[in-house]
């Protein structure tokens, strides 16, 4: 009786694990875990010492800091984290938005032709507005 219930879980659990959506959103989320990081260092090795060359400082926006009370509050690195979501943000919105919206677009079929009875209501209704 008892192994029953364990090889009923077990099935039920292997249904949901290998299911394609829990599969898909496994291998999405690993491409997105990768993706961040390549943004990630894409802003602090390239874009935040570019934005650095302008700004004055010797170590660029790490040496970003505010002093209070002694305590240092370094808000170039919240810029840098800042600068870091607004590229991912802009870089899904390419290719959610623009791309596989086109890529939708583009297979949406025309609507089917009307079908005979539907011409003729068509043309009843016509009649009958006249």
């Amino acid at each position: 009786m008892a192994s029953r219930k364990v090889s009923a879980m077990v099935e039920e659990f292997k249904n949901f694990a290998l299911k394609g959506n829990v599969v898909d959103l496994a291998i999405g989320v690993i491409i997105g875990a990768a993706f961040g990081k390549i943004i990630d260092s894409l802003v602090k090795h390239i874009i935040m010492p570019l934005i650095s060359l302008v700004m004055p400082g010797e170590q660029g926006y790490l040496a970003w800091k505010w002093v209070v009370n002694g305590k240092e509050l370094p808000y170039g690195l919240f810029i840098g984290e800042v600068v870091n979501f607004l590229i991912i943000a802009l870089a899904l919105y390419i290719f959610i938005v623009k791309f596989i919206g086109m890529i939708v677009k583009n297979k949406e079929e025309a609507p089917p032709a009307p079908t005979k009875d539907q011409e003729l209501l068509t043309e009843i209704r016509d009649l009958l507005k006249k």
